[in-house]
């Protein structure tokens, strides 16, 4: 899939003279996160018009204009109709990009006519991020911004499915939360192995002239990245761990508590702290209005309405501890964050202190 054009336009021509006297036109490509500019001459056009009507088996929503006499005669760069055709060639073009139906620009003449990159696409049926195409071999220092703020997006879509997972758990869906999880944790793989080609081709860049100055500067923009790795790494264990007492599948509910464990943790409390009351063997059991009038049968359902009861309260004071946890990991995350941004802050601070002081001594020696 290639980039989403937001808008193109032709910003001018120009006449050249190799091989043969012929006029070029400027196209300016605006998309999403950047703007490039492509030179193309009108038998490019015709010729692009050509393979999509070929291609797609259909021609284009609107016809080129036409070809003029001056092209013949050779005054080619004659203004008026430079001018009309320039119009032309946008309606043109706008007509392909504007249309409702995207066979035309998604056609790959058209992507190599407007030399439109590729970007990283969301599959939604997995949830799992792939590519159009292969890593590039080798990156140029837009592309390498343009990857950047790509990898910044992933990151986005990962903390969404994380917090989309503690919503399901919440929710207790069981089964959504855990695809959630999935396919965060595939997010999570492919941000790393594309920070990892990040940086490689900051490398490449430094070897090829990159300043030093913005090599630093973009190696400290991957350190960011891979600090946001790690976090979303504890997030998404963190998050994993927290939902696993609530399956179905739990030691807690294949392997209950025994009665005299919960009488050990409980009796104190229901007897004022003084000796859990027990049963002298001989001796008659104590009644209470609730047992006087059941059989054993009774009793044991008595017995085991309240363990029910117990194990329910247990429940949902584990699910209040858990929510609590994840408040307190996402709150320490948001500290981290602003300590790091008053960090730099304060080293900036520090730098421009440093030049105004030079800045006042070269004053006070001019004075």
């Amino acid at each position: 899939m290639s980039t989403t054009i937001q808008a193109i336009f032709i910003r001018g021509h120009e006449a050249r003279d190799a091989p043969k006297p012929h006029t070029v036109y400027r196209i300016e490509v605006q998309g999403p996160i950047r703007t490039w500019q492509v030179w193309r001459r009108y038998s490019e056009f015709d010729d692009l018009h050509t393979e999509l009507a070929s291609s797609t088996g259909a021609p284009p929503p609107t016809s080129l204009p036409g070809k003029h006499t001056f092209s013949i005669l050779g005054r080619f760069n004659e203004a008026a109709i430079v001018e009309e055709r320039t119009r032309g060639l946008e309606l043109w073009l706008r007509a392909i990009v504007g249309n409702k139906d995207s066979k035309w620009r998604d056609a790959l003449a058209f992507r190599d006519f407007l030399m439109m990159p590729a970007v990283t696409a969301t599959s939604s049926s997995t949830g799992t991020a792939t590519t159009a195409s292969s890593a590039p071999a080798q990156f140029t220092s837009s592309s390498w911004l343009d990857e950047h703020s790509e990898l910044q997006s992933l990151i986005r879509d990962i903390r969404s499915d994380v917090n989309k997972r503690n919503a399901l758990s919440d929710a207790g869906d069981i089964s959504s939360s855990h695809q959630s999880n999935v396919g965060a944790k595939k997010k999570l793989s492919t941000l790393l192995t594309r920070i990892g080609g990040l940086a490689k081709g900051l490398d490449d860049l430094g070897a090829a002239g990159m300043s030093e100055g913005e090599k630093q500067r973009r190696g400290d923009m991957i350190a960011r990245l891979q600090d946001e790795c790690e976090k979303l790494g504890k997030m998404v264990i963190a998050s994993r761990q927290s939902t696993r007492p609530f399956s179905s599948n739990s030691a807690a509910q294949q392997s209950p508590a025994s009665q005299a464990d919960r009488e050990a943790l409980l009796g104190g409390a229901r007897s004022g702290g003084k000796a859990p009351v027990t049963r002298v063997f001989g001796a008659a059991a104590l009644e209470t209005d609730k047992t006087r009038p059941l059989d054993d049968a009774g009793l044991v359902q008595l017995q085991q309405t309240e363990v029910d009861n117990q194990d329910a309260q247990l429940s949902q004071l584990s699910t209040i501890l858990q929510r609590q946890k994840q408040i307190g990991v996402a709150i320490g995350s948001e500290i981290a964050e602003q300590i790091e941004i008053l960090d730099r802050l304060s080293n900036d601070v520090d730098t421009v202190g440093g030049k105004l002081a030079g800045a006042k001594k070269q004053l006070n020696k001019l004075g």
